[in-house]
């Protein structure tokens, strides 16, 4: 009896554990850890192509310290989840090998193709869409 409560203890606080590990990002999109070269951006608050990358590429200079020339790879294109059911997701890598698309140097911000790369620091300026000058009112 003692076995089966602290196996469905555990069970129960596994998901917890997972979503105690994933980041929420400046633009509040939720980024989860896959591997230490991987991460998944989820796709929530109506988030484009730029609004993904931004958080890609802050997950990816906060959290993993990656230099800003660095580039990010998309290693699967925008689709189901992959860390979670129900929710739509682009996996980032930064290890190029892990692409099986072209790797050539992109210059377009889409989210629908593996292999597409930006530098870090190209993808980062996405986050400043948010910022609203008094001007442009």
């Amino acid at each position: 009896m003692m076995r089966k409560t602290v196996l469905t203890l555990l069970c129960l606080m596994l998901p917890l554990q997972a979503a105690a590990q994933a980041y929420r990002a400046e633009n509040r999109l939720i980024v989860v850890p896959l591997t230490a070269q991987e991460f998944e951006v989820i796709e929530d608050h109506g988030a484009g192509a730029r609004h993904i990358w931004c958080a890609a590429a802050e997950f990816a200079q906060d959290v993993l310290g990656l230099p800003r020339g660095e580039r990010l790879f998309i290693k699967t294109p925008r689709g189901p989840s992959v860390s979670g059911v129900g929710r739509t997701g682009v996996v980032y890598t930064t290890n190029p090998e892990r692409v099986s698309g072209d790797r050539g140097q992109s210059y377009s911000v889409t989210i629908k193709r593996a292999g597409e790369n930006l530098p870090s620091h190209h993808a980062r300026q996405f986050c400043l869409d948010r910022i609203i000058e008094l001007r442009d009112f």
